[in-house]
């Protein structure tokens, strides 16, 4: 992405709010996130559950990790690209004359939230399970809000980003992470420990 599509893409989500290089040698053990309970749902979240219903209640049978894999990197990669490419930054005020919608950018624009949906919808068209993609929301070193995708592995988690094309565990990058969606239900969100206050709108 250039400087200027990263400069909109950060306005654009203000509302909400190192490559790396797997392989199977041997290297420090990653840890996953450590979630804590149930948390408000963001309002964002909450519309689109709304408008999409099946796609807040699915409860997943198997709740372990995606097994990582060059192959899976690839596939992350991939779908990073791809997608970062093909969306055009733009604010929900722009796109709706509101904010905090999130939606799928099927007319090519969006902001951060779009962008994680579009990903988690083709991943888990690919075979991924809903358990293993969560929406999880960040604040930026700036204080800024942001949404990311968490990918779970049992090499640790992994985030997918509209503000880089690289795929990055999650401990090597400068987020606070504050919620996610929880594993075993869609619908329903849940806090990240040490985190630091939302700031986002939300719904208990």
């Amino acid at each position: 992405m250039n400087s200027f599509s990263t400069a909109r893409v950060v306005r654009a989500c203000v509302g909400i709010a190192a490559g790396l290089a797997w392989s199977a040698a041997p290297a420090l053990a990653a840890h996953p996130m450590a979630t804590g309970g149930p948390t408000s749902q963001p309002i964002g979240h909450y519309d689109f559950c709304k408008t999409n219903p099946a796609e807040c209640s699915i409860r997943p049978s198997n709740l372990a990790p995606a097994r990582m894999t060059d192959a899976l990197l690839r596939k992350l990669t991939s779908v990073t690209v791809r997608v970062n490419a093909a969306v055009k930054p733009m604010s929900d005020y722009d796109i709706y004359g509101k904010d905090e919608v999130w939606a799928y950018p099927d007319k090519g624009v969006g902001d951060c939230e779009d962008y994680v949906l579009e990903k988690r919808r083709e991943l888990f068209r690919m075979g991924l399970s809903f358990a293993d993609l969560l929406i999880t929301v960040v604040r930026k070193p700036d204080g800024e809000g942001h949404a990311v995708l968490t990918v779970r592995t049992d090499k640790g988690d992994f985030l997918l980003d509209n503000l880089t094309d690289e795929v990055r565990l999650w401990d090597e990058t400068d987020y606070s992470f504050l919620k996610r969606q929880a594993v075993d239900n869609t619908g329903r969100w849940v806090s990240i420990r040490a985190g630091q206050p939302v700031l986002v709108g939300a719904v208990q």
